[in-house]
């Protein structure tokens, strides 16, 4: 079975028009989930934790998305190190 991982993370942005964290230190790693409901459940309840600081955001990640594990690797994936 295919697995369809997410990240979910936050932090405190600088500009509400951007999503550049103020602190990169301080992101707050939700956790990675097999599926997006239970990667949603997670975003939501970070999120209204939060909901006093409006310059708080939280993101799903979709990790999933980031490899096709049907293409080849790239050369730099291939090196032993």
């Amino acid at each position: 079975m295919t697995q369809r991982l997410h990240l979910v993370f936050g932090g405190e942005l600088i500009d509400l028009s951007k999503n550049a964290f103020k602190d990169v230190d301080a992101i707050d790693i939700v956790g990675m989930f097999p599926d997006y409901e239970t990667a949603y459940n997670a975003w939501k309840g970070a999120a209204q934790r939060t909901v006093d600081n409006a310059h708080m955001r939280y993101f799903i990640a979709h990790i999933h998305r980031l490899r096709d594990e049907e293409k080849p690797a790239s050369p730099t994936e291939e090196l032993d190190s």
